[in-house]
């Protein structure tokens, strides 16, 4: 992990934040019930991170191997839209091919990853983020480690740090709080 004020430079110039799911919007543990259906869990925290994102005019997307049914469900609850739920093993094909897209570069993207197929993205990104218990190699290479874990708040912690860097905090919370 780099230093706090370097990571706040960093934040900066965020435009877009890519998450990886597993590991970083769950807890990376998989839950079996009698009938052999497979659950997760996702904080509704993270949920009000990416409200406060999109409010603060900060675009979001999830990037995982195969997206599922289930990350279908918490993008539209995360306000995260179907063209940016990308499920591919290639992230950073994907990541050249966004930008190429979008007209960002690297030092626009945040890219939030916990584990060594993440390391690749980490690197390019502009700003690069790890959970808290994210394994020893992506908080090595993190710009930024959250206090939180997986799938307990990471980015509303994260959407937290970058606003305020950008000194948005104070107008978004103003405005989600009327939002009721």
């Amino acid at each position: 992990m780099k230093s706090e004020q370097e990571a706040i430079e960093k934040a900066k110039k965020v435009k877009f934040v890519i998450l990886d799911i597993h590991g970083v919007l769950t807890d990376c543990v998989l839950y079996y019930g009698d009938d052999g259906k497979k659950s997760e869990m996702f904080s509704l925290h993270d949920r009000l991170g990416c409200k406060a994102l999109v409010e603060g005019g900060i675009g979001v997307a999830f990037l995982t191997s195969k997206i599922t049914r289930t990350d279908e469900q918490v993008g539209s609850i995360y306000g995260v839209p179907p063209e940016k739920l990308w499920g591919t093993s290639a992230k950073i094909g994907k990541l050249d091919e966004f930008e190429k897209e979008s007209g960002l570069k690297d030092e626009d993207i945040c890219y939030v990853g916990d584990e060594m197929i993440d390391l690749g993205v980490m690197r390019r990104a502009g700003f690069s983020v790890a959970p808290g218990d994210a394994s020893s190699l992506a908080k090595q290479d993190a710009d930024l480690v959250t206090k939180a874990g997986g799938g307990k708040g990471v980015v509303r912690e994260l959407a937290q740090f970058i606003l305020q860097a950008q000194g948005k905090w104070a107008s978004v919370v103003d405005k989600l709080s009327k939002a009721g």
